[in-house]
């Protein structure tokens, strides 16, 4: 199955950080494999901006580079005509060195602009301030700023506040890539384009729901920014909880930007308070007899004493009509058995079981796999084969997309691919809301300040498991189980 290509309006789009890990990785390769893919127009224009002196040429060198290291070489036999496109600017964000030759990139062109902000937060309001300043915040132009946005409420109303002074609401795109996943975007698809699951999308009949991503790597290179941030508010604030909004909504009026995301404030705002005994913070060891290659966290992060979480588990509840009373399950930690993200949607038991004691257990279960091996699985119980009475047996349902689609899994594109084309666009779907953002903050905030107050200590786990065995004795106390983490 091959997707359908629409080609965006010419664009010009400028990367702050252009230089930039994000940049090198998903940014620029991305935006190469939808040159190829034939949705950039020939007059788009992609102009790098750093502190790096380098010339346009140099840009280009090292652009090359990282489309063959990370991605997208393969894509088409036409990188040379991609790299025409580029252009390089040295910058000072806080400064005023560059601006006048980037202005001068910008005068004239009756087109649409983007300026990513693939930078530290705090050169945000820095950036705003001066593309104002030098002219180029126009009513067109688009933002984009990349998280983390805020480590609190307070912050993130700051950070919001700066940014509406220089632009509009309509003109800021705050990306989480992990809505531009295609699996995630199906959940919208699942839940109001199938009259199957719709009416069951409730507390009458849904069990629980569990929401999972797990990483198998440790902080790596992000010690000095994760010591300060934690598991909390690196991923549960802003990607489990927009997978959270998205599988607890309400259908909305139409599938435009604003019904949409007005549905996950519902969702946010009818959050309970996560009571002490319904959280579980983890912290990874040393993976054994592999000390110097996989440190323990606080070896990682050079800080004998931290107390910033590497794994959470939490349960909460959502207070409206639809929830009331349906726990939702959130487990996210670092130094993990298996790289894997998955939603799981349990269902609640037969009101009565015809069938003989021996028979078992059995449920249905919506598995909704974001990484790896995109798809969706659904549980469905039948009689095992052969001779010998009535047996029941757990068969899935299964659509791989890989398989399903085609080898290609129906030319699915990166997140970062088509959240940009989303920016050229003007669609701010998959895009968080000011008010969203920090409704997420000040339901998060009251949670870090609880264990801080208590003074808890993250409970330790060793790396390559499922994390501290208090998450498994949590889910035990209400006699369920997480679901196995597996690749």
């Amino acid at each position: 199955m091959v997707s359908r290509v629409i080609p965006v309006d010419p664009f010009d789009l400028v990367i702050f950080g252009g230089t930039g890990d994000l940049a090198r990785r998903k940014i620029l390769p991305g935006l190469y494999r939808r040159y190829c893919a034939g949705q950039m127009p020939e007059e788009a224009r992609i102009i790098g901006a750093a502190r790096t002196e380098m010339d346009s040429a140099g840009y280009r060198e090292m652009v090359s580079e990282a489309i063959s290291e990370f991605g997208g070489k393969d894509a088409c036999d036409n990188l040379d005509a991609f790299l025409a496109m580029l252009d390089y600017v040295a910058i000072d964000a806080r400064g005023e060195t560059g601006w006048a030759e980037l202005q001068q990139m910008m005068a004239g062109k009756d087109r649409i602009e983007v300026y990513y902000f693939s930078v530290a937060p705090g050169l945000f309001g820095d950036l705003a301030e001066r593309l104002q300043q030098w002219g180029m915040a126009g009513e067109d132009s688009r933002i984009v700023v990349e998280k983390p946005f805020g480590r609190d409420l307070a912050s993130a109303r700051a950070l919001n506040a700066t940014l509406a002074t220089y632009f509009k609401e309509q003109q800021i795109y705050r990306i989480d890539h992990y809505l531009g996943k295609e699996t995630v975007q199906n959940l919208m698809a699942v839940r109001f384009g199938n009259m199957l699951f719709e009416p069951l999308w409730n507390r009458q009949y849904v069990d629980h729901i569990q929401i999972t991503v797990a990483e198998t790597v440790g902080v790596g290179g992000r010690g000095e920014y994760y010591d300060k941030s934690g598991a909390m508010r690196d991923m549960v604030q802003n990607h489990l909880m927009q997978l959270l909004c998205l599988i607890a909504m309400e259908p909305p009026a139409r599938f435009d930007p604003d019904a949409v995301r007005d549905e996950k404030l519902k969702v946010i705002r009818a959050l309970d308070p996560v009571l002490p005994h319904h959280l579980v913070r983890g912290q990874y060891e040393a993976e054994e007899g592999n000390e110097e290659e996989a440190p323990s966290y606080r070896d990682a992060v050079d800080n004998p004493r931290s107390r910033t979480e590497s794994f959470v588990a939490l349960k909460a509840h959502i207070s409206n009509w639809r929830w009331h009373g349906t726990p939702f399950y959130l487990r996210t930690g670092k130094r993990m058995v298996a790289r894997s993200s998955e939603i799981t949607v349990v269902f609640k038991d037969t009101p009565h079981s015809i069938f003989a004691e021996d028979a078992g257990r059995h449920r249905n279960v919506l598995s909704i796999r974001l990484q790896p091996n995109e798809g969706i699985t659904l549980g469905v119980t039948i009689k095992e084969p052969g001779p010998g009475g009535m047996r029941l047996v757990d068969v899935p349902l299964d659509m791989t997309f890989a398989e399903a689609l085609g080898p290609d899994g129906g030319d699915q594109v990166d997140a970062y691919e088509r959240l940009i084309m989303d920016v050229i666009r003007g669609n701010q779907t998959l895009f968080m809301r000011d008010d969203e953002v920090e409704a997420a903050w000040a339901w998060t905030d009251p949670i870090i300040q609880g264990w801080e107050a208590r003074n808890d200590v993250p409970k330790p786990y060793d790396s390559g498991s499922t994390g501290p065995t208090d998450a498994g004795e949590m889910m035990r106390r209400d006699g369920r189980e997480w679901r196995k983490v597996s690749p």
